[in-house]
This record gives structure tokens, sequence and C-alpha cells, in this order.
């Protein structure tokens, strides 16, 4: 009877061996069957996913391109960021739960773009934005809110997207609705804005002096030129783009740190410096 229980022995420590061995590919393909659920709850936000044809609404406005560099806060399951890969763009996922982060990367290589499609485990309040030329992002007004500061100290001309939530009184720049029709039936509402360069302040434009105020992108002031003062009119900011109206003139022009220059209507050159620069 000893050879039996040899062979029995033999049995139970190759059955032992050979689920142990099993036990790690066993978990990673547990891991790889993860699939969120609508409305889990995350650290901010709960998981709501946007609609694709609002994603692709999104990354429209924003007109992204294989030039630009995307940046998705709170990613989810990837896809706004892999839509903008198959554009050509670089583009990453900040994302806070580590178990959408490796769903995201499984989603990014089945799509084929894992080259340009990055995602990190991280906090979007402790994340550096500043080489994004896009962010986009499908938060809570409070959130957006509490990011506002820091978006709007990014590069002038920096586009961000927002599904459904708006920026306070930050008014966007444009908005567009997907239609049921076309496969969106829930938070179907794209924001747009366009980082506005800095200009308030005083500046010395020609002979004259030109006081700007500005509240986001609209600007206001007065022109002080040949002993009058006209107030402005029109006063708008596109990024680092600059037009206003005064004394029944236009002026375009582009804004650059504590410079700009431009055109008039009629076609004359300008150029204004910061005082005191």
């Amino acid at each position: 009877m000893k050879p039996l229980r040899d062979a029995r022995s033999c049995s139970l420590l190759t059955f032992i061996f050979l689920a142990l061995a099993l036990a790690p590919a066993a978990g990673r393909a547990q891991q790889a069957e993860y699939q969120p659920e609508v409305g889990q709850a995350g650290k901010d936000v709960v998981w709501v996913p946007s609609a694709l044809v609002l994603v692709n609404k999104m990354l429209d406005m924003a007109k992204v391109t294989a030039k630009d560099y995307v940046l998705d806060l709170g990613s989810g399951d990837g896809r706004t960021v892999i839509q903008a890969a198959k554009r050509g763009a670089r583009a990453l996922g900040i994302e806070y739960n580590p178990e959408m982060v490796e769903l995201s990367r499984r989603n990014a290589t089945k799509e084929g773009v894992s080259d340009r499609a990055q995602f990190v485990k991280a906090d979007i309040f402790a994340s550096d934005f500043s080489q994004a030329t896009v962010i986009t992002m499908f938060l809570l007004p409070d959130l957006n809110l509490k990011l506002r500061p820091a978006i709007l100290n990014l590069k002038p001309g920096t586009r961000i997207v927002s599904n459904s939530f708006t920026m306070g009184e930050w008014e966007d720049d444009d908005t567009a609705t997907s239609e049921a029709k076309d496969g969106c039936t829930y938070w179907c509402i794209a924001h747009l804005w366009i980082v506005p360069a800095k200009v308030e302040g005083a500046w010395k434009l020609g002979q004259g002096e030109l006081t700007l105020g500005q509240t986001f992108q609209k600007v206001s002031g007065t022109l002080r030129e040949g002993g009058r003062t006209m107030a402005l009119s029109a006063g708008r900011l596109h990024g680092d783009q600059i037009q206003f109206a005064a004394g029944g003139m236009k002026y375009t022009g582009r804004v650059s740190g504590d410079s700009m220059q431009g055109t008039t209507e009629s076609g004359a050159r300008w150029s204004a410096s910061r005082a005191g620069r």
C-alpha cells in the first residue's frame, strides 16, 4: 500500500504546485474582468460615462489635432483620452481609482492607441496642468470652481471643455448639444472656454494711455489720447487675441506678456506696452 500512498502524495503535491502557479494568472484574469458600474462612488464624483457622441463633440469644439496634448480630469474608463489619441493627439487621463486606470490602459491597448494614450493614478487637485493645450472634464460645478484659479493661470489659448457643468460667472465661449437621435440621452451639453490673456492694468499705446479692466474674457476701460478720454466698447479676449473699439476705431491684436500689437480697421499698425515695464 505504500506505493499507493506515495502516488496520492505526489498527486496532492502536483495539485498544490499547479494551484500556486496558476493563482497569479487567475488574479490577473479577475482583474482584467473588472467593469465599473454607472453611479459607483469615486473620490470626488460618482462615475457616469460621457456618451461617445458628446465626447467627440467636445473634442471637435476644442479643435483637437495631432499637435495637441489633451488632459482629461477624472478619466474614468479612458474613453475621452482614447478618442483624442485616435485623432493623433498625445493624451493623458488622470484618475484616482487604480482599477479604472488599469481598465483604461487595457482599453487603449485594444484600440491600438496605447502609445499616445497614457493614464496615471493621481488626484486632479494635486496635478500639474501646465503642459496641456486642451483640458476635458465631467465634474461637478463646485469642483470646476475649485479648479478655475489653476485653469485661469494656464497659457492663454488653452481650451477647456466640460460635459454639462459650467464655471460659475466665467461665461463659456461656446456651447453645443448632442441629440438623442445621435446616441446621447443624458448629460448632452458641452461647454468650451478659451483661457484669456491677462491684460488688466495701464498700458502705453503710442502717445496715449490705455487703461484696461478685465472680467475673464471681457475687456472694458478707456483710451486717453490727444486730450480726449474715450470709453472702450466691444472689448473681448480670445486666448491671446484682443479686440476693442475706441473713438469710433476698431483695434485687433495679439497679447504677448507685457506687450501687444496689431492693426486698426484702417490698416494702421499699433502697439502697446504695460506701463512701468
